[in-house]
């Protein structure tokens, strides 16, 4: 596990308040580039990508086993050697069930949750991932086959700009990087490898959710209200575990930071203390 060298971005004060911040896919941590600048004089940010994914190494799909309780466990090590004893959670996307799982593993290291499109609830999901439920019920080499379409640039491209009101407001760039590192070899099983997994989240929710009702950690969900994959009632539902958590919905798509980097830092800044 100690083998497998994870990327990260790192700003602010060692001293700060500690801030992790974790991405989704297809993405690294090169999402959070326009975030990290607006948070980093209040905060000591770290933002690692996560295995396989950017910078972070891949290792071969022998040697290492891609799926999100392998993932958490590198990312739960990545913490401690960076000494995250405890801190703020930032969470998108494949980082939910990842940051999720280090909060149900060590609640004393959480003081608080931000989810961005980050799901925990079965009503989150839209049919949107009816493919991907397909290959869940039967894994069949046609139906995982039938997955690659979804790592295709203008697949990339499409998470990035469909829901956004006006996709000119999207830069390139993002999308642009995410589609170097899907075209490296062995990226695409890897992907393949991690949708086929997904599954594992939805049984872990019961237990997501029963960590919210029992800890009941600071939450504030900021949502791209027009997510194709992740539905608005999935960010009411924290409410029901978490009567105080804030919820912020933004006239956007899944990568709600390309569009409203400025109002996102600005409810973290007024939600997390100094």
């Amino acid at each position: 596990m100690d083998s497998v060298g994870v990327f990260y971005r790192e700003a602010g004060a060692p001293d700060a308040p500690k801030l992790l911040l974790l991405h989704g896919f297809p993405s690294a941590s090169h999402m959070f580039r326009d975030l990290i600048p607006l948070l980093a004089d209040r905060f000591h940010i770290i933002a690692p990508d996560l295995p396989g994914f950017g910078q972070s190494d891949m290792p071969m799909r022998s040697d290492f086993a891609y799926t999100f309780d392998g993932i958490a466990d590198i990312i739960d090590r990545f913490t401690v050697k960076v000494g995250f004893d405890r801190y703020a959670l930032y969470v998108f996307d494949y980082g939910a069930p990842t940051g999720f799982r280090l909060a149900i593993r060590h609640p004393e290291r959480i003081a608080a949750i931000i989810s961005q499109n980050g799901n925990a609830y079965e009503e989150g999901l839209s049919d949107g991932w009816n493919p991907i439920r397909a290959y869940w019920h039967e894994p069949s080499e046609a139906n995982r086959e039938a997955l690659r379409a979804l790592l295709k640039p203008d697949a990339t491209a499409w998470q990035y700009t469909h829901g956004v009101p006006d996709a000119t407001r999207v830069s390139p760039d993002g999308h642009s990087l995410d589609n170097f590192y899907l075209a490296r070899p062995g990226s695409g099983d890897v992907q393949l490898d991690l949708f086929g997994d997904y599954k594992s989240n939805l049984a872990l929710y019961p237990t997501f959710q029963e960590y919210f009702r029992t800890h009941r950690p600071p939450f504030l969900a900021v949502w791209g209200k027009n997510d194709p994959f992740f539905l608005p009632p999935g960010a009411e539902a924290f409410k029901r575990e978490i009567p105080d958590a804030v919820v912020r919905f933004f006239d956007t798509g899944h990568f709600a930071l390309e569009t409203h980097v400025a109002e996102i830092a600005a409810a973290i800044r007024d939600f997390l203390p100094r």
